[in-house]
């Protein structure tokens, strides 16, 4: 699926995100329907994650791992009923893994793409235009939780989940005839705070440390290696697909890490293909994504390099093709709000899921 990745200038709506409210088409994150009577117990053995502590309402961002620990997507699972699950993935053949999961595992499971497809409300702004759409009920929602509702007879689901690192809501129509009407209906709410459409911010989710199946990692790489840790429960009682990997790769160690990185000089634009990494003549790594940031005033971004290489203030060069070679330094990340205390403004949320 094709979809729009600006409307003007990339920067411009950067800043208007970060101080309005922006909408923006992500219908090609398609869904992953997983139901029947041992959905539970499928979806839970796809990811690490122990989704017994996953409610009926409440969603988690998760990795779906490869029997060798490598990452086939990083979803946003949504658990709609006791055995009603999403998985809504931006890129990778998530569905066709879960069907070979399925034909294998012997549980009885019904696997399908609905047709449901987001939209993405996001900025500081973004909490009066869906309290104007759906009440004070919408302002309730705790940071990775939803509700399903209508509007105007529009079958939506409303999460409280977002690609930006700002406040922000997810709007996943049911009924794709209707997407038109939903889309003027958010614009018409919006109006009175400046509402606009642009694509995905890229320097926004950069710079509050948020990965890019597909750049910043794909099924090469393992949770501990990007950084994902945090999503593999070491206590999960049920098996899932990859647990003895991920055991070993935690034992073991890594090789390699995916860091945060300054580049020094003018400003760059957003790299389309993997730039080399190099520590005095010799290619050690790859930046996986880098861009200019206007609150920095810095060029940052993602690289992918060995453990010897990977510890903060470590000097590095990175050849930038058709510009220069630059300097860079291996810094923390997340670049802004490493607590992500934005998104979780409303209501005085737990961490982040």
């Amino acid at each position: 699926m094709l979809f729009p990745i600006r409307y003007g200038d990339v920067e411009e709506e950067y800043w208007h995100l970060v101080n309005h409210v922006t909408l923006w088409d992500v219908a090609v994150e398609r869904q992953v329907e997983i139901t029947g009577r041992d959905a539970f117990r499928f979806t839970d053995m796809l990811t690490p994650r122990d989704l017994s502590r996953c409610a009926v309402g409440q969603g988690k961002y998760v990795v779906i791992t490869a029997e060798d620990g490598g990452i086939i997507n990083d979803p946003v699972l949504l658990r709609l009923a006791e055995n009603h699950f999403w998985l809504a993935a931006a890129d990778s053949d998530v569905l066709l893994w879960a069907r070979g999961v399925a034909f294998n595992c012997g549980l009885r499971v019904k696997l399908t793409e609905p047709d449901v497809s987001p939209l993405q409300v996001q900025g500081p702004k973004a909490k009066d235009v869906v309290r104007a759409l759906f009440g004070d009920a919408v302002l309730e929602l705790r940071y990775y939780h939803f509700l399903e509702t209508a509007l105007d007879g529009i079958p939506v689901v409303v999460t409280r989940t977002g690609w930006t690192g700002e406040v922000g809501y997810e709007i996943y129509l049911r009924d794709g005839s209707r997407g038109d009407e939903l889309w003027e209906r958010i614009m018409e709410a919006g109006k009175p705070h400046r509402i606009r459409p642009t694509g995905p911010s890229d320097i926004r989710r950069v710079e509050a440390g948020i990965l890019n199946w597909g750049a910043d990692m794909t099924l090469e790489n393992n949770p501990y290696e990007v950084g994902l840790e945090h999503l593999v429960d070491e206590g999960k009682f049920g098996d899932y697909i990859g647990r003895q990997a991920l055991r070993r790769i935690r034992a073991e160690s890594v090789k390699q890490k995916l860091v945060g990185i300054e580049l020094a000089g003018e400003r760059i634009e957003m790299n389309a293909v993997k730039w080399r990494v190099k520590s005095g003549g010799d290619t050690v790594g790859r930046v996986t994504s880098a861009v200019w940031s206007p609150r920095l005033k810095k060029n940052i971004g993602y690289a992918m390099v060995p453990v010897a290489h990977a510890s903060l203030g470590t000097a590095l060069r990175v050849k930038i093709p058709g510009v220069d070679e630059r300097r860079a330094m291996v810094v923390q990340k997340p670049f802004v709000d490493p607590m992500k205390n934005i998104p979780k403004e409303l209501s005085g949320d737990r961490p982040a899921d």
